[in-house]
């Protein structure tokens, strides 16, 4: 495997604890293919068997939901790094639940569900580790599934809209920031249409919210962004 890719499966929570040494060994072991995708290219469709556990290498995969109507819905984005499939390769049933889609050009690594939580055939100590963040990421994603929930309790969309803009400026840190996901993408993921979204993000910059051009997004009233989120 090429060495920035082991260097990136580093920084991975799957790896996290375990030297770069460690990674390259457990690599060797596993039957694991490195696959690219093109911009709009599907991975997996909803429905379909998924048993492998898969690491975005580069670039942006989206996870969707088709709703009753045939529109798509956005669940979220993976960036380099990030890991998919892990909740189903454990699972009875291994049809996975939502459709995965290239959301630009992308590489994916995907590994045999049997091998990470199988005994190792070179005995290595630090399968151990890699076992064991297995199950606190599994943990972690219990507790993230806990959240959408209360998201989708919210019933606005204005309070959507400012829980989602607060969440991202909680991650950047700063009162100016982009967007990870352009107007389309971000009605689809609020379950809304484009035209409301636009029309509630210019009523709220209008109010002294909140100011944007295209995906860039300013804060200008934090607490009562605050005040509709709750």
């Amino acid at each position: 495997m090429d060495e920035k890719w082991l260097s990136l499966l580093g920084e991975c929570p799957l790896f996290e604890g375990i030297e770069q040494n460690d990674i390259k060994s457990i690599v060797q072991c596993m039957n694991l293919s490195v696959v690219n995708y093109t911009k709009n290219d599907y991975l997996t469709h909803a429905g379909q068997d998924f048993t492998d556990i898969g690491i975005v290498l580069s670039g942006t995969v989206a996870l969707t939901k088709e709703t009753a109507s045939g529109s798509r819905v956005i669940i979220g984005l993976l960036g380099p790094g990030e890991m998919f499939g892990e909740t189903t390769a454990y699972s009875e049933k291994n049809s996975f639940p939502m459709t995965v889609i290239a959301h630009s050009d992308c590489v994916v690594i995907y590994f045999s569900r049997d091998k990470i939580v199988g005994c190792c055939e070179k005995a290595c100590v630090c399968h151990k580790n890699l076992i064991l963040n297995m199950l606190k990421i599994v943990s972690n994603k219990a507790t993230m599934l806990n959240r959408k929930v209360d998201y989708l309790a919210i019933k606005t969309l204005r309070g959507k809209i400012s829980t989602f803009l607060l969440e991202e400026y909680l991650k950047s840190g700063n009162n100016t920031f982009q967007l990870p996901l352009n107007r389309h993408e971000l009605a689809d993921f609020l379950n809304t249409s484009r035209p409301s979204l636009s029309r509630e993000l210019c009523k709220m910059r209008d109010e002294g919210l909140i100011d944007f051009h295209s995906t860039a997004i300013k804060i200008k009233n934090y607490d009562g962004l605050k005040e509709l989120s709750e």
